[in-house]
């Protein structure tokens, strides 16, 4: 038996693939930069283990936030064979989740594009190239934490026609004072930024809605995948709920740029799923 994770800092997804039938569950998420080794081995335990009864798991592969530090992967690494003491244990980072989904055992260029954004080129084995993120405050071009920010800058400058800002008061119910709150004071900024690419999905074909979604798509394509030498040789792939949602915009700019688009995905585990059983 085969157990896969899939794991952001709030929620996870797990799949127990035993033969031809998979059995899917989530949890809450593990970020070792906010769990110890102890309380992962915890919530494994009360979570996974006792909801897939303690299944004879043979292997897990492990893909989530923050295990590109090694301390962090060693830390999950440990907690997970604790908890399944026989398996083979693999522990890795989400881009590596979204290039094994997206190619497979075939090169390619790899994005995600959720709340955070990141890419790089994948040569059917291992990640050679990855262009640098820098976090939301000064990239994570393209991502639903930059999306939203465009939108809160049309709010605050008052860029908005009175149609849009009506419909955006009706939604939000909300104060200039109590969003530079939730932007500077209280945690987790870039979820609260990508909150408001939902306004962008409910109101598409807007002219202002769709000038946001492809400047700050383009800046993505342009700033990320435009300096991949690789890019005009292989299929460029995409991963995540940014991704998944504006998936004509992306279609249209892979037009534009010349690219080849590869897939489309909202989340990896179903790629992971097909990887892993060929693998």
């Amino acid at each position: 038996m085969i157990l896969l994770a899939d794991s952001g800092a709030t929620k996870a997804e797990w799949c127990l693939i035993n033969g031809t039938k998979e059995t899917t569950l989530f949890t809450a998420g593990i970020s070792p930069y906010f769990l110890s080794t102890n309380a992962i081995r915890e919530l494994v335990q009360n979570e996974v283990a006792a909801a897939v009864k303690n299944a004879p798991v043979s292997k897990v592969f492990f893909y989530g936030t923050g295990c590109a530090n090694p301390e962090n992967a060693k830390s999950v690494k440990k907690a997970l064979q604790a908890v399944f003491p026989s398996a083979h244990i693999s522990v890795n980072t989400d881009l590596m989740a979204a290039a094994r989904a997206l190619c497979g055992s075939e090169k390619g260029i790899a994005c995600i594009l959720g709340t955070g954004s990141n890419s790089c080129f994948y040569n059917g084995k291992t990640i050679t190239k990855n262009s640098p993120g820098i976090g939301y405050v000064l990239g994570d071009e393209g991502s639903g934490a930059y999306l939203g920010k465009k939108v809160l800058q049309y709010y605050m400058y008052d860029t908005f026609d009175e149609d849009l800002r009506a419909r955006f008061d009706a939604k939000y119910v909300t104060t200039p004072v109590e969003i530079l709150d939730n932007v500077y004071k209280k945690p987790l900024p870039n979820r609260y930024l990508a909150s408001f690419t939902m306004f962008l999905a409910e109101n598409r074909g807007h002219f202002m809605i769709e000038n946001i979604i492809e400047d700050g798509l383009n800046d993505f394509f342009f700033q990320h995948l435009n300096k991949y030498n690789e890019v005009w040789k292989y299929p460029v792939s995409f991963v995540g709920s940014v991704a998944d949602g504006f998936k004509d915009v992306i279609q249209g700019l892979c037009e534009s740029y010349e690219f080849e688009l590869g897939k489309i995905l909202k989340n990896p585990m179903q790629g992971l799923v097909s990887y892993h059983s060929e693998s």
